[in-house]
């Protein structure tokens, strides 16, 4: 049986993971839920991820500095050092291809103050468009490191920015040509923005919400969307959770009309889709608000869409009227249906 398109599911990969590292200096291995690795260096910790862009294709070298920099502010810690393999499609890779790629990765890497330190480009029959992978490391004190297991009972559970933002990116640029004929051009500029505003970087997010105090864990939204994303966290922490779906698709600030346009035309779930650019955070109930007010005089959207609970509580997306069902995980992202489908 071949497997689907993303991610491997999380039963499978849980099977292929070490159980146990015989390694002293591994802080955090390869876990369920975690945004990275975690080395002891001395006083400090040593943060590492690494990361693909299979999805996209225009302005991956924007993508890949941004995703890889948020496993490690999910963290707690500050992006600091890049390598870059690049791998390049045989007979359709043009050295203008190559230098506008390596143009869009230094840039980021500028805007936010990261080091590209080197890495590998090579073109390959291997590949049919151009794939880029990130491997980042960044560096935190021992005592500002978040991981998802630190979440606890009782926390509220903070979405910063909203649903789908990059998959937003991501439909109005690969299927430009397509939303073209429906939709007008004011509207197609803004999404393809999406990008740059609200932006798919998590690091002011982290950086605030850190500041503020009272967080206890963070984790990065990527594929499989929100719900699979709070199902990842609430396992790493062996906790129950409740997700609140008015605050998410009743949501104009969570959920913008330009990204419930997309999901309404190409059929896609916005619980499941790609969402870089926002962060989910578990605080101090106390400090729920305070962390959404101080994320909202910066331009941050934010609010409180969960709470964490007792591991027998279960894992349930509840709606306004208070029913309840199995939080939805999604092991496929929604937007893989785009290579599969057209819009109505």
């Amino acid at each position: 049986m071949n497997l689907p398109v993303g991610k491997l599911k999380h039963d499978f990969l849980k099977e292929l993971l070490p159980t146990h590292d015989n390694s002293t200096d591994v802080v955090v291995g390869p876990r369920l839920g975690e945004d990275a690795a975690v080395i002891e260096l001395g006083d400090t910790y040593l943060v590492a991820t690494s990361d693909p862009i299979t999805f996209a294709t225009e302005d991956i070298g924007w993508y890949v500095v941004c995703v890889n920099s948020n496993d490690i502010a999910a963290m707690g810690a500050v992006p600091k050092w890049l390598l870059i393999t690049l791998l390049l499609p045989e007979n359709a890779t043009t050295p203008a291809i190559v230098r506008d790629i390596m143009a869009q990765i230094t840039q980021a890497c500028a805007a936010f103050d990261i080091a590209l330190c080197g890495g590998h480009t090579e073109v390959t029959p291997a590949v049919t468009q151009p794939v880029v992978i990130g491997q980042m490391m960044g560096i935190t004190h021992k005592d500002v490191l978040f991981t998802s297991a630190d979440a606890s009972v009782g926390d509220a559970l903070i979405l910063t920015k909203g649903l789908g933002i990059e998959a937003t990116a991501i439909i109005a640029r690969e299927c430009e040509d397509q939303l073209r004929e429906k939709c007008g051009a004011q509207f197609l500029d803004q999404a393809k923005n999406y990008l740059m505003d609200p932006g798919i970087s998590v690091l002011k997010d982290a950086q605030i919400s850190i500041a503020t105090g009272g967080v206890h864990a963070m984790h990065d939204v990527t594929e499989g969307g929100v719900t699979t994303a709070a199902y990842e966290l609430a396992t790493a922490a062996e906790l129950g959770v409740t997700v609140y779906s008015d605050k998410l698709l009743g949501s104009p600030v969570l959920y913008g009309n330009i990204t419930r346009t997309l999901c309404d035309m190409f059929g896609l779930n916005p619980l499941g889709i790609i969402s870089s650019g926002a962060l989910l955070i578990a605080s101090e109930h106390e400090k729920g608000e305070t962390i959404c007010q101080a994320l909202g005089r910066v331009g941050i959207n934010a609010d409180i869409i969960g709470k964490f609970l007792p591991p027998e509580h279960g894992l349930w997306l509840d709606d306004a009227t208070g029913a309840q069902q199995p939080l939805p995980v999604f092991e496929t992202d929604e937007i893989a249906k785009l290579f599969r489908n057209s819009p109505d």
